[in-house]
Parts: structure tokens; sequence; C-alpha cells
């Protein structure tokens, strides 16, 4: 139970159930699905301030290729009835972790806030299939921007009507590429696949990751500077 307890630093959502549908064309996603604070392609996010051909340059210097692409698509058909699993190695390594489990804390108690915590839980489960089939289009592109603000003082605890700390320091986003990706590599040999596909899958893990952490960079850095 403890490991389901304390969550990852995505707090991706607003307080709304969404039928993912609805939300997005392109999203591979369930139209059973309802995930209360996804608002993965719905009027109420905005629009990134980056664009697509700077996106483009960033997958350039990431050497972020098509094939990088097809081997986040050949993860998701592994990864895709794993994630509570996947989830759980997560919660355990955060758990392990005080300087990451003080973002769920409520101010009040001090204790980490298990409501918030569940909530962020069902959004980060489906991030790991949104990080396998992105499209990389403007819709993707707004919602990194979302991503970035909900981590930040602008609006972070919004999503979830908590009373936690303002802000995620952002410092522990890019950190965190590391180990999850380097635990991700376990669920990936998981289902057959040979060893250099394990390798090219968890290597476009990491680009992915990354690529995503330096976008939820912008509303941290100063104006002009990102």
């Amino acid at each position: 139970m403890k490991n389901r307890l304390f969550a990852f630093t995505v707090s991706v959502g607003l307080s709304v159930v969404v039928p993912v549908a609805s939300a997005y064309n392109g999203s591979a996603l369930s139209p059973q699905i309802q995930i209360p604070g996804y608002t993965f392609g719905q009027k109420s996010v905005a629009t990134a301030p980056y664009t697509l051909k700077d996106l483009e340059s960033l997958k350039k210097t990431l050497l972020f290729t098509d094939e990088d692409v097809l081997y986040l698509r050949k993860s998701k058909e592994i990864l895709a009835n794993q994630t509570d699993a996947i989830l759980d190695v997560w919660y355990g390594f955060v758990a392990s972790t005080p300087e990451l489990v003080e973002y769920f804390k409520n101010t009040k108690t001090g204790q980490p806030d298990g409501d918030y915590l569940n909530a962020v839980r069902k959004r980060f489960g489906q991030w790991i299939l949104d990080t396998a089939d992105a499209n990389y289009d403007q819709v993707w592109l707004n919602y990194q921007y979302e991503i970035g603000l909900r981590h930040t003082k602008i609006q972070k605890n919004k999503t979830d009507h908590v009373k936690s700390v303002p802000q995620v320091n952002f410092r522990y986003l890019p950190a965190l590429t590391i180990p999850v990706t380097t635990t991700l590599k376990p669920f990936l040999a998981k289902k057959g696949v040979s060893a250099a596909d394990v390798e090219k899958m968890q290597a476009a893990w990491v680009k992915s990751v990354l690529l995503q952490t330096i976008l939820w960079s912008y509303p941290y850095v100063r104006d002009g500077q990102f």
C-alpha cells in the first residue's frame, strides 16, 4: 500500500472528468476511459509559446528521429498492460526519496495527501501511454506547456484543489529522466523482444522524457531565455 500512496511529480490535469474520445481524435486512448483532470486536446489548454519549428530543432539536437518514434510505438504494445506495475516501481522510488515526497504533502498536516496522489496516479498512467504514442503535433505541444504550468506556482494544486507546496523545483524534473527510463527497461524486456530492440526502445524513452522535461521548463525560465 505504501508504494501506491506516493505519486510521481507529473501533476497533469484540471479537476474535471473528460471523455477521452472527445479530447483528441489523434490519440490512441480508449473512448471508455475517463480520467479526472486529463485535458489533453481540450479548449481549456493554452497554446504553447514555443512552436512546432522549435520542437523540430529540439528533436534534432536530441538526435530524436523517426526510428525513435517507431520504437516508442513498439513500446506501447509492450507496456500498455503493465502500467500499474510500472507505477508501483516509480512510486516506490519516490516514497524512498524525501525530496520528492515533499511535493505531495498537505501543508496543514505535513503528511502526504493520499487523495492527491491517487488522482495524479491515474493521469500518470495515461502519461506512459501518451509518451509511447505521441504525434508531436500542436495538440501534443500545447499539453506539454500545460504540464509545465501545473508544476509551477501558476497552476500547481489547482488541478485537484489541494493544499500542498506551491511549486515543484525544476531541478528534479530532468533528473527524474534517469530513474524513470532505467527502471522501465525490465518491463520492456518482458514480452520476448530482442535485446537490441529493448535497447532501442529504452533509448527512445530517454530522448522522449528529456524532450518533454525541456518543454516543461518554459514557465520556469526567464522571458527570452528559453
